[in-house]
Protein backbone atom coordinates (compact mmCIF):
# COMPACT_ATOMS: atom_id res chain seq x y z
CA UNK A 1 0.00 0.00 0.00
CA UNK A 2 3.05 2.41 0.22
CA UNK A 3 5.54 3.14 -2.02
CA UNK A 4 9.45 4.09 -1.60
CA UNK A 5 9.97 7.27 -1.82
CA UNK A 6 12.57 9.90 -0.40
CA UNK A 7 11.05 13.68 0.27
CA UNK A 8 12.44 16.91 0.76
CA UNK A 9 13.66 16.91 4.30
CA UNK A 10 16.89 17.98 5.77
CA UNK A 11 17.29 15.17 8.22
CA UNK A 12 17.27 13.11 5.35
CA UNK A 13 15.49 9.23 4.80
CA UNK A 14 17.47 6.21 6.87
CA UNK A 15 15.84 2.46 6.52
CA UNK A 16 12.44 1.93 6.67
CA UNK A 17 11.38 6.23 7.04
CA UNK A 18 12.31 5.88 3.37
CA UNK A 19 8.65 5.03 3.33
CA UNK A 20 6.30 7.60 2.06
CA UNK A 21 2.61 7.23 2.43
CA UNK A 22 1.33 6.82 -1.10
CA UNK A 23 -0.44 10.06 -1.47
CA UNK A 24 2.88 11.81 -1.22
CA UNK A 25 4.02 9.86 -4.42
CA UNK A 26 0.36 11.53 -6.18
CA UNK A 27 0.35 15.57 -5.23
CA UNK A 28 2.31 16.36 -8.43
CA UNK A 29 -0.75 18.24 -9.86
CA UNK A 30 1.27 21.19 -11.56
CA UNK A 31 -0.66 24.57 -10.46
CA UNK A 32 -3.27 24.33 -7.39
CA UNK A 33 -5.31 27.06 -6.32
CA UNK A 34 -5.84 27.59 -2.42
CA UNK A 35 -9.40 28.80 -1.83
CA UNK A 36 -9.35 31.10 1.07
CA UNK A 37 -6.18 30.01 3.07
CA UNK A 38 -5.28 32.61 6.24
CA UNK A 39 -2.06 33.61 5.96
CA UNK A 40 -0.26 31.60 9.05
CA UNK A 41 -1.87 28.28 6.82
CA UNK A 42 0.09 29.32 3.36
CA UNK A 43 3.47 27.91 4.30
CA UNK A 44 2.11 24.67 5.54
CA UNK A 45 0.21 24.69 2.30
CA UNK A 46 3.30 24.83 0.40
CA UNK A 47 5.47 22.04 2.81
CA UNK A 48 2.57 19.51 1.60
CA UNK A 49 2.78 19.90 -2.02
CA UNK A 50 6.55 20.46 -2.76
CA UNK A 51 6.02 19.10 -6.49
CA UNK A 52 3.02 22.10 -7.10
CA UNK A 53 2.67 25.87 -7.70
CA UNK A 54 0.92 27.53 -5.34
CA UNK A 55 -1.69 29.98 -5.93
CA UNK A 56 -4.10 31.51 -3.00
CA UNK A 57 -7.01 32.74 -3.97
CA UNK A 58 -9.36 35.01 -1.76
CA UNK A 59 -12.49 35.22 -4.46
CA UNK A 60 -14.34 32.56 -6.34
CA UNK A 61 -14.11 35.04 -9.68
CA UNK A 62 -10.28 33.15 -9.16
CA UNK A 63 -11.58 29.67 -9.04
CA UNK A 64 -10.08 27.86 -13.13
CA UNK A 65 -12.46 26.17 -14.99
CA UNK A 66 -10.14 22.99 -14.47
CA UNK A 67 -7.08 22.11 -12.56
CA UNK A 68 -7.13 21.51 -9.24
CA UNK A 69 -8.64 23.55 -6.15
CA UNK A 70 -7.88 23.03 -2.73
CA UNK A 71 -10.45 24.09 0.09
CA UNK A 72 -10.18 23.64 3.90
CA UNK A 73 -12.49 20.72 5.88
CA UNK A 74 -15.61 20.74 4.35
CA UNK A 75 -15.69 23.97 3.23
CA UNK A 76 -19.53 23.88 0.28
CA UNK A 77 -18.19 24.30 -3.24
CA UNK A 78 -20.93 26.91 -5.47
CA UNK A 79 -22.56 24.79 -7.65
CA UNK A 80 -21.26 27.04 -10.23
CA UNK A 81 -17.61 25.52 -9.58
CA UNK A 82 -17.02 23.89 -13.17
CA UNK A 83 -17.39 20.27 -12.75
CA UNK A 84 -13.81 19.82 -14.09
CA UNK A 85 -12.34 21.50 -11.10
CA UNK A 86 -10.23 18.59 -9.04
CA UNK A 87 -11.11 19.32 -5.81
CA UNK A 88 -8.84 18.51 -2.88
CA UNK A 89 -10.13 18.91 0.87
CA UNK A 90 -7.35 19.30 3.44
CA UNK A 91 -7.78 18.83 7.31
CA UNK A 92 -5.56 18.49 10.56
CA UNK A 93 -3.86 15.28 10.59
CA UNK A 94 -4.01 12.59 13.85
CA UNK A 95 -0.67 13.55 15.46
CA UNK A 96 -0.56 17.62 15.25
CA UNK A 97 1.13 19.12 17.20
CA UNK A 98 2.67 20.46 21.19
CA UNK A 99 -0.45 22.98 21.21
CA UNK A 100 -3.74 23.66 19.68
CA UNK A 101 -4.82 24.63 16.14
CA UNK A 102 -6.98 27.63 17.34
CA UNK A 103 -3.93 28.89 19.28
CA UNK A 104 -2.58 29.03 15.46
CA UNK A 105 0.00 26.28 16.73
CA UNK A 106 1.85 25.38 13.01
CA UNK A 107 0.55 21.54 12.39
CA UNK A 108 2.83 18.88 11.51
CA UNK A 109 0.50 16.55 10.13
CA UNK A 110 -2.54 17.17 7.45
CA UNK A 111 -4.64 14.59 5.44
CA UNK A 112 -5.84 15.54 2.19
CA UNK A 113 -8.43 14.10 0.41
CA UNK A 114 -9.87 13.83 -3.10
CA UNK A 115 -13.23 12.27 -2.46
CA UNK A 116 -14.56 13.57 0.51
CA UNK A 117 -13.63 14.16 4.13
CA UNK A 118 -12.99 10.95 6.63
CA UNK A 119 -15.10 12.88 9.25
CA UNK A 120 -17.91 12.94 6.64
CA UNK A 121 -19.96 9.96 7.29
CA UNK A 122 -22.80 10.30 4.63
CA UNK A 123 -20.32 9.96 2.11
CA UNK A 124 -16.76 8.14 0.97
CA UNK A 125 -13.64 9.46 1.48
CA UNK A 126 -10.00 8.40 0.96
CA UNK A 127 -9.51 6.64 4.27
CA UNK A 128 -12.87 4.68 4.20
CA UNK A 129 -11.56 3.61 0.32
CA UNK A 130 -8.05 2.76 1.87
CA UNK A 131 -9.89 0.96 4.63
CA UNK A 132 -12.62 -0.85 2.41
CA UNK A 133 -9.93 -2.50 -0.37
CA UNK A 134 -6.67 -2.30 1.27
CA UNK A 135 -4.59 -5.33 1.12
CA UNK A 136 -1.58 -4.72 3.72
CA UNK A 137 1.93 -7.10 3.58
CA UNK A 138 3.70 -8.46 6.65
CA UNK A 139 5.89 -5.70 6.79
CA UNK A 140 3.85 -2.96 7.07
CA UNK A 141 2.01 -4.09 9.63
CA UNK A 142 4.75 -5.44 11.70
CA UNK A 143 5.21 -1.13 10.72
CA UNK A 144 2.52 -0.40 11.95
CA UNK A 145 2.50 -2.16 15.18
CA UNK A 146 5.97 -0.82 15.95
CA UNK A 147 4.48 2.78 15.19
CA UNK A 148 1.48 2.36 17.46
CA UNK A 149 3.38 0.72 20.28
CA UNK A 150 5.79 3.65 20.49
CA UNK A 151 2.81 6.36 20.57
CA UNK A 152 1.56 4.51 23.61
CA UNK A 153 5.03 4.13 24.98
CA UNK A 154 5.44 7.71 24.49
CA UNK A 155 2.28 8.75 25.42
CA UNK A 156 1.24 10.98 21.94
CA UNK A 157 -2.07 12.32 21.05
CA UNK A 158 -3.15 14.59 18.29
CA UNK A 159 -2.50 17.92 20.29
CA UNK A 160 -0.29 16.80 23.65
CA UNK A 161 -1.14 19.24 25.65
CA UNK A 162 -1.60 18.85 29.66
CA UNK A 163 0.44 18.85 32.74
CA UNK A 164 -1.28 17.66 35.52
CA UNK A 165 -2.17 14.32 36.64
CA UNK A 166 -5.06 12.15 37.12
CA UNK A 167 -5.47 9.39 39.66
CA UNK A 168 -7.65 6.51 39.31
CA UNK A 169 -10.52 5.87 41.54
CA UNK A 170 -9.42 3.04 44.15
CA UNK A 171 -12.82 1.43 44.62
CA UNK A 172 -14.45 1.62 41.52
CA UNK A 173 -14.55 -1.37 39.20
CA UNK A 174 -15.71 0.57 35.49
CA UNK A 175 -13.87 3.70 34.94
CA UNK A 176 -15.67 5.40 31.73
CA UNK A 177 -14.10 8.68 30.33
CA UNK A 178 -16.53 10.85 27.72
CA UNK A 179 -14.21 13.14 25.60
CA UNK A 180 -16.27 16.24 25.03
CA UNK A 181 -16.40 17.88 21.31
CA UNK A 182 -17.11 21.65 20.20
CA UNK A 183 -20.50 21.04 19.11
CA UNK A 184 -20.02 23.26 15.78
CA UNK A 185 -17.81 21.47 14.41
CA UNK A 186 -18.18 19.66 11.29
CA UNK A 187 -17.28 16.48 12.25
CA UNK A 188 -20.47 16.03 14.51
CA UNK A 189 -22.58 17.98 11.83
CA UNK A 190 -21.56 15.31 9.48
CA UNK A 191 -20.68 12.16 11.50
CA UNK A 192 -23.60 11.98 14.34
CA UNK A 193 -26.76 10.96 12.79
CA UNK A 194 -28.34 10.05 16.31
CA UNK A 195 -27.52 12.74 19.69
CA UNK A 196 -25.18 15.15 18.83
CA UNK A 197 -24.22 17.31 21.36
CA UNK A 198 -21.89 16.56 24.68
CA UNK A 199 -24.54 16.83 27.41
CA UNK A 200 -26.53 14.19 25.46
CA UNK A 201 -23.82 12.14 25.39
CA UNK A 202 -23.29 12.13 29.04
CA UNK A 203 -26.76 11.32 29.57
CA UNK A 204 -26.63 8.48 27.28
CA UNK A 205 -23.68 6.96 28.55
CA UNK A 206 -24.86 7.21 32.32
CA UNK A 207 -28.18 5.90 31.58
CA UNK A 208 -26.29 2.70 30.04
CA UNK A 209 -24.19 2.43 32.76
CA UNK A 210 -25.84 3.98 36.33
CA UNK A 211 -23.07 2.41 38.46
CA UNK A 212 -19.57 3.44 36.40
CA UNK A 213 -17.54 6.47 37.64
CA UNK A 214 -18.08 8.21 34.83
CA UNK A 215 -15.24 11.22 34.00
CA UNK A 216 -15.85 14.21 31.50
CA UNK A 217 -13.21 15.98 30.01
CA UNK A 218 -14.10 19.09 27.97
CA UNK A 219 -12.48 19.56 24.76
CA UNK A 220 -9.29 21.87 24.97
CA UNK A 221 -10.37 24.29 22.58
CA UNK A 222 -13.85 24.94 24.72
CA UNK A 223 -11.07 24.95 28.14
CA UNK A 224 -9.03 27.60 26.23
CA UNK A 225 -11.83 30.01 25.48
CA UNK A 226 -11.32 29.95 21.89
CA UNK A 227 -15.04 27.97 21.14
CA UNK A 228 -18.30 28.16 22.74
CA UNK A 229 -19.59 25.68 25.45
CA UNK A 230 -17.39 26.53 28.39
CA UNK A 231 -20.94 27.47 30.09
CA UNK A 232 -21.73 24.11 29.83
CA UNK A 233 -19.15 22.26 32.35
CA UNK A 234 -21.69 23.03 35.46
CA UNK A 235 -24.40 20.87 33.68
CA UNK A 236 -21.86 18.58 33.16
CA UNK A 237 -21.27 17.46 36.66
CA UNK A 238 -25.10 15.96 36.97
CA UNK A 239 -24.18 13.39 34.82
CA UNK A 240 -21.00 13.19 35.48
CA UNK A 241 -18.63 12.12 38.45
CA UNK A 242 -16.06 14.19 37.79
CA UNK A 243 -14.67 16.65 35.08
CA UNK A 244 -10.56 16.97 34.21
CA UNK A 245 -9.35 19.63 32.58
CA UNK A 246 -5.54 19.87 31.85
CA UNK A 247 -4.79 16.33 31.99
CA UNK A 248 -2.77 15.11 29.16
CA UNK A 249 -5.16 12.46 26.97
CA UNK A 250 -2.23 10.18 26.43
CA UNK A 251 -2.23 9.62 30.55
CA UNK A 252 -5.43 9.50 30.95
CA UNK A 253 -6.41 7.03 28.58
CA UNK A 254 -4.22 4.39 30.48
CA UNK A 255 -6.25 4.73 33.55
CA UNK A 256 -9.49 4.12 32.39
CA UNK A 257 -11.46 1.16 31.12
CA UNK A 258 -13.68 2.85 28.36
CA UNK A 259 -14.56 5.29 26.55
CA UNK A 260 -17.51 6.75 24.85
CA UNK A 261 -17.49 8.80 22.02
CA UNK A 262 -19.86 10.82 19.38
CA UNK A 263 -16.72 11.11 17.08
CA UNK A 264 -14.04 12.52 18.91
CA UNK A 265 -10.33 11.49 17.99
CA UNK A 266 -9.74 10.52 21.50
CA UNK A 267 -11.72 7.04 20.38
CA UNK A 268 -9.25 6.41 18.07
CA UNK A 269 -6.10 7.10 20.76
CA UNK A 270 -8.29 4.84 23.10
CA UNK A 271 -7.88 2.27 20.44
CA UNK A 272 -4.55 1.98 20.08
CA UNK A 273 -4.28 1.80 23.68
CA UNK A 274 -6.48 -1.40 23.92
CA UNK A 275 -9.37 0.29 26.22
CA UNK A 276 -13.02 -0.40 24.66
CA UNK A 277 -14.21 2.11 22.30
CA UNK A 278 -18.29 2.84 22.00
CA UNK A 279 -19.41 4.97 19.64
CA UNK A 280 -22.67 6.81 19.48
CA UNK A 281 -21.79 8.81 16.13
CA UNK A 282 -19.84 7.57 12.97
CA UNK A 283 -16.07 8.72 13.00
CA UNK A 284 -13.63 6.97 10.85
CA UNK A 285 -12.50 4.11 13.08
CA UNK A 286 -15.94 3.10 13.63
CA UNK A 287 -17.43 0.38 11.66
CA UNK A 288 -14.58 -2.08 11.03
CA UNK A 289 -15.55 -4.62 13.91
CA UNK A 290 -12.80 -3.00 16.60
CA UNK A 291 -15.77 -0.67 18.38
CA UNK A 292 -19.17 -0.84 19.68
CA UNK A 293 -21.30 1.24 17.62
CA UNK A 294 -24.59 2.43 18.58
CA UNK A 295 -25.13 4.06 14.47
CA UNK A 296 -23.60 1.70 12.36
CA UNK A 297 -22.35 2.70 9.06
CA UNK A 298 -23.99 0.43 6.22
CA UNK A 299 -21.11 1.45 3.93
CA UNK A 300 -18.49 0.09 6.42
CA UNK A 301 -18.57 -3.93 6.58
CA UNK A 302 -14.96 -5.27 6.35
CA UNK A 303 -13.14 -6.45 9.74
CA UNK A 304 -9.91 -4.86 10.01
CA UNK A 305 -7.27 -6.13 12.62
CA UNK A 306 -6.13 -2.83 14.75
CA UNK A 307 -2.81 -2.81 12.66
CA UNK A 308 -4.74 -2.68 9.63
CA UNK A 309 -6.99 0.18 11.07
CA UNK A 310 -3.05 2.24 11.57
CA UNK A 311 -1.85 1.28 8.30
CA UNK A 312 -4.63 2.84 6.81
CA UNK A 313 -5.23 5.93 9.38
CA UNK A 314 -1.68 6.82 10.65
CA UNK A 315 0.83 5.82 7.66
CA UNK A 316 -1.12 5.61 4.42
CA UNK A 317 -3.46 8.66 4.62
CA UNK A 318 -1.67 11.68 5.84
CA UNK A 319 1.35 13.65 4.72
CA UNK A 320 3.58 14.73 7.86
CA UNK A 321 5.75 17.83 8.12
CA UNK A 322 9.21 18.34 9.06
CA UNK A 323 9.11 21.33 11.65
CA UNK A 324 11.98 22.65 9.51
CA UNK A 325 9.39 23.76 7.31
CA UNK A 326 11.39 22.16 4.60
CA UNK A 327 9.70 18.76 3.17
CA UNK A 328 7.78 16.03 4.51
CA UNK A 329 8.70 13.25 6.64
CA UNK A 330 7.85 9.26 7.68
CA UNK A 331 4.78 9.01 10.68
CA UNK A 332 8.72 7.96 12.38
CA UNK A 333 10.44 10.72 12.21
CA UNK A 334 7.14 12.98 13.46
CA UNK A 335 7.13 10.95 16.26
CA UNK A 336 10.55 11.82 16.94
CA UNK A 337 10.12 16.04 16.33
CA UNK A 338 7.25 15.79 18.76
CA UNK A 339 8.96 14.28 21.27
CA UNK A 340 11.54 16.98 21.18
CA UNK A 341 9.23 19.41 20.55
CA UNK A 342 7.06 18.50 23.68
CA UNK A 343 10.66 17.84 25.75
CA UNK A 344 11.34 22.19 24.94
CA UNK A 345 7.42 23.49 25.61
CA UNK A 346 6.60 20.81 28.49
CA UNK A 347 2.67 20.31 28.84
CA UNK A 348 1.64 23.96 30.16
CA UNK A 349 0.88 27.01 28.92
CA UNK A 350 3.48 29.75 27.93
CA UNK A 351 3.05 32.48 29.90
CA UNK A 352 2.26 35.22 27.12
CA UNK A 353 -0.39 32.56 25.24
CA UNK A 354 -2.99 33.79 27.71
CA UNK A 355 -2.48 37.27 26.45
CA UNK A 356 -2.48 35.78 22.84
CA UNK A 357 -5.97 33.94 23.43
CA UNK A 358 -7.41 37.06 24.63
CA UNK A 359 -6.40 38.92 21.30
CA UNK A 360 -7.22 36.02 19.46
CA UNK A 361 -11.09 35.69 21.40
CA UNK A 362 -11.82 39.96 20.98
CA UNK A 363 -10.94 39.13 16.86
CA UNK A 364 -12.69 35.89 16.11
CA UNK A 365 -15.55 37.38 18.37
CA UNK A 366 -15.53 34.57 21.18
CA UNK A 367 -16.34 35.89 24.85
Amino acid sequence: MSVSLCVISKSGCKGTNKVLPKNANSLDVGVIYAWEFSTWKRSSVRQCFPGAHIKFISHASQIPTSGALLVWGMKPMEAWVSPDVKLLRIEDGFLRSVGLGVDLVKPMSWVIDKRGMHYNATSPSDLEYILSTGVWSKEELRRASRLRERIVDLGLTKYNTGKYSWQRPVERQLVILVPGQVESDASLAYGAPGICTNMELLQAVRLANPQAYLVYKPHPDVLAGMRLGKEGLEEALHWCNEVVTDVAMGDLLQLVDQVHVLTSLAGFEALIRDKKVVCYGQPFYSGWGLTFDINANARRNRKLSLDELVAGALIEYPLYMSRDGVGLITPEKALDELVAWRTVVGGGLPWWRKYFRMMLRWIVGVR
